[in-house]
């Protein structure tokens, strides 16, 4: 008995590792979390994996179609050493210390070889491939999706953790104190809820604005879109969270803490709300993706990132009027899948979580 008692104990795995087993089991968790991890993987990599600067404009090239190839010369920008001018021809011949092109209008023109980004044809000289096409002011779509992923990822999470942070406090303290301070802050979750999230959203980001503007404060877009967003979503975390403690502060380890002395802030955080997780992380995963289509429909209505920063929803309001021509369709489209993809990843990511975390699912 003693050798198979100490081998259960050796062999014993944290609830964290059994829900792990179970999601790396999950189909539908599995495929979420792939989805995830490749935006976030676009996300941390966009500067590197995108073709072209995301703000980078060429006008020459402006809506042009999917896998459209330019024909393009780059000269040193005195201003941005990196970054080069971009001047779209049709054809170049390198005669001497000059560079002599027709450019995309159809007028010839030279450069001085010094003025040219690099020594060689192979360094000033580019067939650009547009994969997904431009826009109206000839950006790489592509490039703008993908960093698109990093403004909707940093966002939602943001927001999310600030939404956590109010979420768990507050129901924490109304689940572990009850009484008059429970139906405090229970009374104000009510009024919250009584708004729908997004309108409430859009309240608190008009709200923003305006005292950054009345008190100078150094608050940007992007800042104003994340806070509102977090201080708006945060009622349905408080719910649970309360529900939870509700629950766990009559177990016999709790007794136990007060028994020993301890404080209600350490009995809350330390030894309550680390059961309390499960139920948790699942909706903290609903709300990102909640968050990525609510920043969408702000910056869509001009009220979150502003242009020309790529969110991809000021790239699918740039696009919807192009939807029914049959080579910018993809301006509206593709963004539009993105976000779909997006919502659809931390939603399955969700439904794995929640059956990963059941407790009936751990015992198997």
């Amino acid at each position: 008995m003693k050798k198979t008692s100490a081998k259960v104990m050796q062999t014993g795995e944290s609830v964290g590792q059994l829900a792990w087993k179970k999601l790396r089991r999950h189909r539908a968790g599995s495929i979420g979390m792939i989805i995830v991890g490749l935006l976030t993987l676009i996300a941390i990599t966009a500067d590197i994996i995108s073709p072209f600067n995301p703000v980078s404009q060429v006008l020459e090239y402006s809506l042009k179609p999917a896998m459209f190839r330019g024909n393009a010369l780059h000269v040193k920008n005195p201003s941005n050493p990196e970054l080069p001018i971009v001047i779209p021809i049709k054809e170049f011949h390198q005669q001497g210390d000059s560079v002599f092109y027709v450019d995309f209008s159809g007028r010839a023109d030279a450069q001085p070889l010094i003025a040219m980004h690099g020594t060689s044809a192979q360094e000033f000289h580019s067939r650009p491939l547009y994969i997904l096409g431009t826009d109206a002011f000839g950006r790489d779509l592509l490039s703008r999706v993908l960093h698109g992923a990093r403004i909707s990822l940093v966002v939602g999470v943001l927001s999310q953790a600030l939404a956590l942070l109010i979420g768990i406090v507050l129901g924490a303290t109304a689940g572990y104190f009850r009484g008059k301070t429970d139906g405090i802050i229970m009374w104000v979750c009510n009024v919250v809820w009584a708004f729908p999230t997004i309108l409430l959203a859009i309240l608190f980001s008009i709200a923003l604005k305006t005292a950054n503007d009345a008190f100078g404060f150094s608050l940007d877009a992007f800042w104003q879109t994340f806070i509102a967003i977090g201080i708006s979503s945060w009622v349905d975390i408080a719910r649970v969270v309360r529900g939870q403690f509700f629950s766990l502060r009559e177990m016999e380890y709790v007794e136990a803490t007060r028994a020993l002395g301890y404080g209600a802030t350490r009995t809350i955080f330390r030894h309550i709300l680390p059961n309390a997780l499960g139920p948790i992380i699942v909706l903290s995963t609903a709300g990102i993706a909640s968050a990525v289509i609510i920043e969408a429909s702000f910056s869509f209505v001009g009220l979150g990132i502003q242009k020309p920063q790529p969110s991809w929803g000021i790239l699918i309001f740039d696009g919807y009027g192009y939807i029914s021509n049959p080579d910018n369709w993809g301006l509206a489209v593709f963004p539009s899948i993105a976000i779909a993809l997006a919502v659809y990843g931390f939603n399955l990511l969700g439904d794995g979580l929640n059956d990963a975390f059941d407790p009936k699912s751990l015992r198997r």
